[in-house]
């Protein structure tokens, strides 16, 4: 009986103390993992943010040397993050915004991470070409978490969250999860700031971010050709990255002079895009007459159709939905179609959209183009960014412009009337680098050739899902301007005289307009034609003359990539959207100028390329459905040849026996069509 008590009694202390230890680990865990309850610095504290030039050294452009009358193509990347961005440092990026730059300008890059060997040899980059212009959009989110996490002088620097995510701390996982919970343990605050970093009322993260901020105007500064040579813009930038419900809502901030607000609002103290957009109206474009701003959303393919879901969907006051939609038109006069993680222009299946499929909207789709997912109709979803959930065509690029459409019917406005271009969204600093050959990832994980060819990761927690097979090399922004400086550029992105590219340098040009000679391509003088008698891409066709019945005509032409590896031409098409009379989106795609599919083919064991193609392309072209009492929209989109994707590349390298599933994998296409994208142009029937 003795003995049954002691044992009684020892295994009550013995639960007494696992519960104790039990407790205590909660408790300490809670405090490491607290969030900032009562912030010291409220969304209207914001607009007293100080607008100015971090450097008054250089304040105005003097105009360039060379000047073009009808607009030089531009291309640059506007979507570039560095070591500062919380995602990139997660991968062991050290790539700076001075390193990223110079990459721009041709330097080579050597990609070394953090915890390399000093025997390790880095992989070297090298730009295909130089760029133009590029801006660094680095997250506003965590700027000042990661600095502060690797300031070992920082009481931070003991935190829980700082050790998981500088890797100190390492969980009972794979190597290759590793980095993933290093960037999860930033990521699982969501919108919230961190007391353990940031402190009681969060003002440490914000203090150290505003520091992050101007040091990245400082280095931008240092990059910007101010002289009349104007050979390379630099532009004063950084991302806003929202997600509602795992479903994304990012938008790059683009400024256009060097006078920029002294701390970049982020998403944790604005949490709606509408905020973003009206602290920047009210403090740098209202507040300061040198400073102006625009921002561009991205990944709309990720975002569960929140990215443009109808104001008139929303339960909302009339007045405030005009209000909102004309806002919305003014800040973000552009849209972003491609970048690594993937192409938003269309997707076929979605039941919503009335139209024949379109075999080119399978490009480059982070879920599987057949993949049969319900459509959301006129809700909206969650869990986009963990390729979760129903597909919207709010998601997507051609359905936001038709949609626009029906918005000016309803509201008087159209909140959806952007052009078009592409980026990268780079995430080791390197914009544009070698194409689908040599291709060596977009995040630090991505430079070992069998995790580039994984077909699934799963970020700890479910905070995302991804698919680095599916990623791809991202794209290009191109500009039309007379020159190559931030104004110029900056007033061409805003009259949405734009166009993207999926890699390659295509210049494509789309010009629409009432007395266009339809023998146009044929004149020696086209450019000058086509501004004095029609409109360019990004524009509004003017009111067609009086009894007009017949389509205006629309000019579309494109020159190939210049550059000796740069593939040939196959044809060019225009997209036509509009919603007819029971307010169904409508899509037609014209095959307008060029061969048939077929005409070349790539050698799926050597990617030779065969066939025939064009170094250019020229066609004037008539809507044959065109109705005078439908608005519609129409883009130009342009087509290469086809070519080896990238992971076939990489797949070739590896003898048959060591290659990966996805290698093999049917629903993974082994080649692609590089393009380009043209800013749409619109038309509006008389008012009646």
């Amino acid at each position: 009986m003795t003995l049954l008590k002691k044992l009684i009694k020892y295994t009550l202390a013995t639960l007494l103390l696992t519960a104790l230890i039990i407790g205590t680990g909660l408790l300490w865990l809670r405090y490491e993992f607290q969030r900032v309850e009562h912030d010291s610095l409220g969304l209207s504290d914001w607009d007293q943010v100080t607008v100015r030039t971090i450097n008054n050294t250089h304040t105005e452009q003097t105009p360039c040397k060379q000047q073009y009358s009808h607009n030089k193509a531009w291309f640059g990347d506007l979507h570039v993050h560095t070591a500062a961005s919380y995602d990139a440092t997660s991968f062991g990026v050290t790539t700076t915004v001075d390193d990223a730059y110079s990459f721009a300008r041709g330097t080579s890059l050597p990609l070394r991470r953090r915890g390399d060997t000093p025997d390790s040899e880095a992989p070297v980059l090298r730009i295909s070409s130089p760029l133009d212009f590029m801006a660094v959009t680095d997250h506003a989110e965590a700027l000042g978490e990661t600095r502060l996490c690797y300031n070992a002088d920082n009481p931070a620097y003991e935190s829980l969250v700082c050790g998981l995510y500088r890797g100190d701390v390492r969980l009972p996982v794979g190597d290759q999860l590793q980095s993933l919970v290093r960037l999860a343990s930033f990521a699982v605050f969501g919108q919230d700031r961190s007391t353990r970093i940031c402190g009681a009322d969060g003002s440490l993260c914000r203090d150290e971010a505003i520091t992050v901020w101007r040091e990245n105007q400082r280095s931008t500064e240092n990059w910007q050709d101010y002289s009349t040579n104007c050979e390379f813009t630099a532009l004063h930038a950084y991302e806003y990255t929202l997600a509602d419900e795992a479903s994304n809502l990012h938008r790059n901030v683009i400024f256009k002079s060097s006078t920029v607000p002294q701390a970049a609002l982020s998403a944790k103290d604005a949490p709606t895009p509408e905020q973003l957009w009206q602290w920047l109206d009210k403090t740098c474009i209202a507040g300061n007459d040198r400073c102006d701003a625009l921002a561009i959303p991205h990944n709309s393919n990720w975002s569960s159709g929140r990215m443009w879901f109808p104001y008139s969907n929303r339960d909302l006051p009339l007045q405030e939905q005009q209000k909102l939609a004309a806002l919305r038109a003014r800040l973000e006069p552009l849209a972003e179609v491609l970048q690594v993680k993937g192409d938003s222009e269309c997707r076929n299946g979605i039941d919503s959209v009335i139209g024949a499929p379109d075999e080119f909207c399978n490009f480059e789709k982070l879920r599987p183009a057949s993949e049969s997912i319900p459509d959301c109709g006129e809700d909206f979803s969650s869990g986009g960014m963990m390729l979760k959930g129903c597909v919207s065509r709010y998601s997507y690029v051609r359905y936001a412009l038709t949609a626009g459409l029906s918005e000016e019917g309803k509201l008087g406005i159209n909140p959806f009337k952007f052009g078009i271009i592409a980026s990268t969204d780079t995430h080791i600093g390197a914009p544009a680098p070698e194409r689908e050959k040599n291709y060596l990832g977009s995040h630090g994980n991505d430079m070992v050739l069998e995790d580039r060819l994984l077909s699934t990761i799963k970020v700890p927690g479910d905070i995302a899902t991804g698919s680095p097979v599916r990623y791809n090399p991202g794209g290009i922004a191109g500009i039309y301007a007379n020159e190559n400086s931030r104004s110029a550029l900056f007033e061409a992105m805003r009259r949405r005289e734009t166009f993207g590219t999926s890699g390659p340098r295509i210049t494509p040009r789309f010009f629409a307009g009432w007395n266009l000679d339809t023998s146009l391509c044929q004149s020696s003088d086209y450019l000058a034609q086509a501004y004095e008698n029609g409109v360019p891409m990004g524009a509004d066709l003017p009111p067609s003359p009086a009894g007009a019945e017949q389509s205006p005509v629309f000019v579309a032409s494109a020159n190939r990539d210049p550059r000796d590896d740069g593939n040939l031409l196959q044809r060019i098409q225009i997209v036509k959207g509009w919603i007819d009379d029971e307010g169904h989106t409508q899509q037609a795609v014209y095959d307008v100028t060029g061969l048939n599919k077929g005409d070349a083919t790539v050698d799926p064991l050597t990617c030779q390329v065969s066939g025939q193609g064009f170094a250019q392309l020229c066609a004037s072209w008539q809507d044959p459905d065109f109705d005078p009492a439908m608005s519609a929209v129409y883009y130009a989109r342009v087509l290469e040849n086809p070519s080896c994707r990238w992971s076939h590349y990489d797949c070739l390298t590896l003898p048959q026996d060591q290659r990966p599933p996805s290698c093999s994998d049917p629903e993974l296409p082994w080649q692609i069509q590089e393009r380009a994208w043209t800013s749409p142009i619109w038309y509006q029937p008389p008012a009646s």
